[in-house]
């Protein structure tokens, strides 16, 4: 078989261009187990060293090897770099938070994301998406949600 050098081939893993997001619309991420590793590293990284993350014989409010909630929505984010915004997502302008259950090392999530809105900037080529995440556990509990409002590259001319 030979191949046409004159056309490009289709680039794989490429995230949705805000004109091919819809109101309604919605993603399932792929789950994630959070590891000590994750904890280790995140809490290293950030200087987050309180006593709860850092002392595995912490007697606090809770049982288990809690993880902060900005490693859980970090992780997600990840997720949704990989898929929805690679080579599209151009910045993060707001973000709400609210944190509903604690995630623990060990424990699986994974993210439902909601498009809410989506607008052409002024600017041409871009556009603000609004969507809502809701971040599970393997048992299917909420256990964080927000709101992200991003701006998202448009198809190329």
């Amino acid at each position: 078989m030979v191949m046409n050098a004159s056309r490009c081939p289709e680039q794989l893993g490429q995230g949705h261009f805000w004109q091919d997001l819809s109101v309604g619309q919605r993603f399932r991420t792929l789950n994630r187990t959070v590891t000590e590793a994750d904890l280790v590293n995140f809490i290293g990284a950030t200087g987050m060293l309180e006593a709860i993350f850092i002392d595995a014989t912490f007697d606090g409010a809770m049982e288990g090897r809690a993880v902060p909630g900005a490693l859980t929505c970090g992780l997600i984010e990840g997720l949704q770099f990989q898929t929805l915004l690679q080579a599209t997502g151009l910045a993060m302008l707001e973000m709400t938070i609210k944190a509903v259950k604690p995630v623990f090392v060990g424990d699986t999530i994974h993210a439902i994301v909601t498009i809410e809105a989506v607008r052409q900037t002024s600017r041409g080529g871009r556009g603000l998406v609004e969507s809502s995440v809701d971040i599970r556990n393997q048992r299917g509990e909420t256990v964080m949600t927000y709101t992200a409002k991003r701006l998202i590259a448009g198809r190329p001319d």
